[in-house]
């Protein structure tokens, strides 16, 4: 049996879930089982936590459906842990190191007390200070075991479930379970030590809690903030059937009705709702009040006054929640030119319109990636739609006849952003285009995330430099209501990357459709027409992006090595987005495709790609072709611009390290080998779980039909998916 079971809820936090499971594992003391509570098997959570259990037999992952919520999972853990002590973790918070150590030497000295007590630290996301709640409430406990009675002020109901450790037996004897709902900790913490006989504190920080950017999710409007009174009423009616004393009911009131007023007085909490909110408090605050309860002094003893009376109106005037709320246009940025502002103010005050979309893409370099994929889609099963690509000025050649466009900055550029009901974007809208209620805004992204991005880059400063402001950044992250993935990988890190309150669409990347779509002939046609000669391999060569550099440099002499693998090779090179130089360029066995609209098209167009780490190689993958990364540099990229996983260490195919090396795995064959294929296959498998030809579909049944999850067609499993063909002169291996 286990010293201690470690209870850590997952949902929603996948993307962070590994950082508390790592700080449990890394622990000095190891006498202990670990319990991460998902939802069902194969969601991105679930996957982590398999991974894990695969690794390290004291990693026990158990199910709860979400719609159980945190009592729930937490419930569930509770019920499969064997451990003497148990200790609930949140999936995004973390052990700090020597944890366990000092819980298990604290409790050698206590012997068997119900429950423990710790600090906690509560770290800000980004910046600033942390803070130790807890360190004050427990200074004022005894220095040993003591009784309830002898900490009167330490009622449980201000502590959250994480700062503690609790006796198994205690609480199955007691038949101590999370409450339903929301707000569990207020009734579990009450129900606690109401329950419990013999306590103890232990000084120290044992959890680091990272606060979210987008905060407490219980501080959100709604109608579960009505659920806190059913926490307060649960405590409070057990406290009354328990017959505790005024010395210990007096403070457990104070406390509970501390933060029912907190939610009464916040404006935005309870839309619509307060009075009612107000009016079933003011009921509580009359049945339970203790008798000879003196209120405290000051402001809040007023409050205290006025919720006894029920004087809504009274309290309201009091906490200046009458006042006008600041209207959303005055906080942002706003366009340059007076009267590009005023035009755009206006169009703001005008209704959406609920056929209008707007989509952009690479911040208007022309009609192309996930956007025009969304959009081709979009004409096919929402024909009703009107749909306005934005472009730069020397983009316009690159949107079709039959797309109306409007160019970035033109008057018609702000009407549309200000009236559409949905925006699709692969990167980010301006500063200064408002979020306006009712609309919808669609991040696709445009690939999977090798290196650093978003938020993760703070750390590198050389990219975060030219990054900019951060704030500014997570500002705009902050407009998204859905963000695309194409990967489970992906999914989680871009919940650190651009941490905010969107939902995750695991539907795939709309441009990687044509590589399922695609057909034979396709094929045969853009190499026709980006000049790859008949009887020719064709190698895709596609370097990424240098933060450190100024300008594109190839850093492989192309030339070079097609004199070195033979005639049989012409290699296709195509420069990061970033260095755009004009159309496809045929001439000697290089040809310069960088300015070709669609990469899809020169992913089709090739039998095999060479690349360092550009996010090509996961779109590629898609083709199940060859793949073959060249990495000259990767100590320098890695320390400079910071990766999410080493790929020397699960590469896509054979690795080159330098231009010989390079030469020679085409020259021998190996680049299309058996080994290279398995490798191919594992890459496959990782990051290329939901694109299957159908990606479009989804997104635009979800977005922009508003049809409801279980509505949208299922991803097909990888095996059974069949990419466009290679052309005829690729021999297989």
């Amino acid at each position: 049996m286990p010293r201690f079971s470690i209870i850590v809820p997952s949902h929603g936090v996948a993307g962070r879930l590994s950082q508390a499971l790592d700080s449990v594992l890394g622990q000095s003391f190891g006498d202990f089982e670990l319990i991460p509570v998902c939802d069902a098997p194969g969601s991105p959570a679930a996957d982590v936590a398999a991974g894990y259990a695969e690794r390290d037999c004291r990693v026990a992952p158990v199910h709860a459906p979400p719609a159980a919520g945190l009592a729930g999972a937490r419930n569930a853990g509770l019920r499969a842990a064997l451990g003497d002590w148990l200790l609930f973790l949140d999936g995004d918070d973390v052990l700090v190191p020597g944890a366990l150590a000092a819980l298990d030497a604290r409790l050698r000295e206590t012997g068997d007390v119900d429950v423990l007590y710790f600090e906690h630290e509560r770290t800000p996301w980004w910046t600033g200070e942390p803070s130790n709640p807890a360190a004050l409430l427990l200074a004022r406990a005894p220095g040993g075991v003591f009784a309830p009675r002898e900490a009167a002020g330490l009622t449980g109901v201000q502590l959250p479930a994480w700062s503690a450790a609790y006796r198994r037996v205690f609480l199955l004897d007691q038949e101590l379970a999370f409450p339903d709902g929301h707000f569990t900790d207020v009734g579990f913490g009450g129900l606690v030590v109401l329950c419990a006989e013999r306590m103890a504190v232990l000084r120290q920080v044992v959890v680091r809690h990272l606060l979210r950017r987008q905060g407490n999710r219980l501080n959100l409007p709604g109608e579960h903030h009505f659920e806190l009174l059913d926490q307060v009423e649960l405590v409070l009616a057990r406290a009354a059937g328990h017959g505790l004393s005024a010395r210990r009911l007096g403070p457990l009131f104070e406390q509970l009705f501390a933060a029912v007023l907190k939610t009464a007085a916040h404006p935005r909490r309870l839309p619509g709702r307060r009075r009612a909110f107000f009016r079933r408090a003011s009921g509580l605050y009359r049945r339970y009040r203790p008798a000879g309860f003196r209120a405290p002094g000051g402001s809040v003893g007023v409050q205290h006054r006025l919720l006894a009376r029920g004087a809504y109106a009274a309290f309201r005037a009091l906490r200046g929640a009458n006042q006008a709320a600041v209207k959303v246009t005055s906080s942002v940025p706003r366009p340059r030119g007076l009267r590009t502002r005023l035009r755009y103010r206006v169009q703001l005050r005008r209704r959406l319109d609920q056929n209008l979309a707007v989509y952009c893409a690479y911040w208007g370099r022309g009609y192309t990636c996930n956007p025009a994929a969304i959009h081709a889609k979009a004409r096919e099963l929402a024909p009703h739609l009107r749909a306005v690509f934005l472009v730069e000025p020397d983009a316009v050649d690159s949107v079709p006849s039959d797309v109306e466009y409007a160019v970035i900055g033109s008057p018609k550029y702000w009407d549309v952003l200000a009236r559409a009901k949905y925006l699709v974007n692969n990167a980010n809208f301006a500063d200064a285009v408002v979020k306006r209620r009712g609309s919808v805004h669609l991040s696709t992204q445009h690939g999977t995330p090798l290196k650093k991005m978003g938020a993760d880059q703070a750390t590198y400063p050389v990219v975060a430099a030219a990054t900019g402001s951060f704030a500014r950044l997570l500002a705009r992250v902050d407009r998204w209501d859905y963000n695309l993935t194409s990967n489970r990988h992906s999914t989680q890190m871009w919940e650190s990357a651009y941490p905010a309150a969107h939902e995750t669409l695991e539907y795939g990347y709309p441009r990687n459709d044509a590589y399922y779509t695609s057909t034979a002939a396709d094929v045969a046609r853009v190499r026709r027409e980006l000049g790859v000669p008949e009887g020719k391999k064709a190698l895709l060569y596609a370097p990424t992006h240098r933060d450190h550099a100024t300008g594109f440099e190839t850093g492989l002499d192309l030339d070079a090595l097609c004199e070195e693998i033979g005639d049989e090779y012409v290699v296709l090179l195509r420069a990061h987005y970033f260095y755009d130089r004009g159309g496809a360029r045929g001439g000697g066995r290089v040809i310069d495709v960088t300015g070709h609209r669609s990469s899809e098209d020169v992913c089709l167009a090739a039998d095999a790609l060479i690349t360092d780490y550009s996010s090509i190689m996961f779109d590629y993958a898609n083709l199940d072709r060859p793949i073959v990364v060249y990495a000259d540099d990767w100590e320098v990229y890695r320390e400079l611009r910071g990766v999410y996983f080493d790929l020397m260490e699960e590469p896509p195919g054979r690795v080159a390290r330098t231009p010989g090396e390079l030469a020679a795995v085409f020259r021998d064959g190996s680049w299309a080998d058996e080994e290279a294929g398995a490798l191919r296959a594992a890459f496959r498998e990782r990051f290329c779980q939901f694109d299957d030809g159908q990606a479009a579909e989804r997104v635009v049944r979800r977005v922009l039909l508003g049809e409801p999850p279980e509505a949208i067609p299922p991803v097909i499993p990888l095996a059974e998916r069949i990419p466009a063909p290679a052309a005829a002169t690729l021999v297989r291996n």
